[in-house]
């Protein structure tokens, strides 16, 4: 992730995107903005807010070398030659119209921007941003006219969230320059990430961390939901999540021992990654270290609630891993030819 708090905008520029598909054409700004202190105060947080959360970082990909992907290109262009920023700008925004292959695709506005002042892993860097902007809200607009007030709705940028963005540093590692991105908007997983920007995770453990969490999630309702409820789902999510907070270096021959009591269990699991990392087209590694901001964003979207048919809900408590085998109990009622759970507990509120 990074820092804001002493970046800046030197240039900035406003396109519009058209979509081929459609027929609608591009329109190009031929000088940069020129903010007053309020626009500018807005825009910049605006912008960059969305990094500072994100954890994982991307770098440029291509089937024969990063040299010739597009957005690599063009932004070393802009980081050597600060003169060449508006034009190639516009080439920027004409790559993205070449992508929309769909009806799906939205039109709007491009935002490109240099940022100087960006903190990452300790270093101060440049960066350039490029941002589009789908979706308009409707407000309202107030206005005097014969010594009265009246009003109007408009159409404008919502300031809470960018549509699609990306962040490309002047900061390179063994992979090429480090990328974010956000897609608040992912109608098309392909379009913003594969397509224009044509970036792949980097090799990091960001990315092994997150790979496993993900191969985990999958296995808990494919596997284990299916096959044996959603209690077992539950406490197999949690204890995972439970393993990653106390250790700092994953081990999988380690954590299959802690995470699965029955040997037929550490099987299925076997058998799944297996099917796993051929879908995904990846191979996980036996042996990472863990990222802590990794493992809590994901528990943030962990749902642990067992919804049953009858109109009852079950909560448990992902930070509870043992809680649910101790005072939870699944069971079969022959008369009423229907599952039921028994819950035990001292007091309730």
């Amino acid at each position: 992730m990074i820092s804001r708090k002493n970046a800046s905008i030197s240039q900035f520029i406003i396109h519009k995107v058209g979509n081929k598909f459609n027929d609608t054409k591009n329109a190009f700004s031929d000088k940069t903005v020129n903010f007053d202190e309020a626009s500018y105060d807005l825009m910049l947080p605006f912008l960059l807010r969305p990094f500072g959360t994100v954890v994982q970082s991307y770098r440029f990909n291509h089937h024969a070398s990063i040299s010739l992907n597009e957005i690599n290109s063009y932004a070393s262009q802009m980081f050597n030659d600060e003169d060449a920023f508006i034009e190639v700008s516009k080439h920027i925004v004409t790559h993205l119209y070449e992508q929309s292959n769909s009806a799906n695709i939205k039109t709007g506005d491009v935002l490109i921007v240099m940022f100087e002042g960006i903190e990452f892993r300790d270093i101060t860097t440049n960066a350039i941003g490029v941002f589009k902007i789908e979706n308009k809200v409707n407000f309202f607009q107030t206005y005097l006219e014969n010594n009265s007030y009246d009003v109007l709705v408009q159409k404008g940028i919502n300031s809470k969230k960018v549509d699609k963005g990306c962040l490309i540093l002047n900061q390179t590692d063994a992979e090429g320059p480090v990328v974010f991105s956000v897609d608040n908007n992912s109608y098309d997983t392909q379009y913003w990430i594969n397509h224009f920007l044509n970036i792949k995770y980097a090799d990091d453990a960001n990315n092994h961390t997150q790979q496993y969490i993900d191969l985990c999630k999958e296995f808990s309702t494919e596997v284990l939901k299916t096959n044996y409820g959603a209690q077992e789902r539950n406490t197999f999510l949690a204890k995972t999540i439970d393993f990653f907070k106390e250790n700092e270096v994953v081990n999988i021959e380690r954590f299959k021992d802690e995470l699965f009591e029955e040997d037929k269990h550490s099987r299925e699991f076997d058998n799944y990654k297996k099917e796993y990392e051929g879908e995904q087209n990846l191979v996980l590694r036996n042996q990472f270290d863990v990222v802590e901001a990794v493992v809590t964003k994901e528990k943030r979207k962990i749902k642990t609630d067992i919804k049953l048919d009858t109109n009852i809900q079950i909560k448990l408590d992902i930070d509870a891993p043992d809680a649910s085998a101790e005072y939870l109990e699944r069971g079969y009622d022959n008369e009423k030819k229907m599952h039921y759970y028994k819950v035990f507990f001292n007091t309730e509120d």
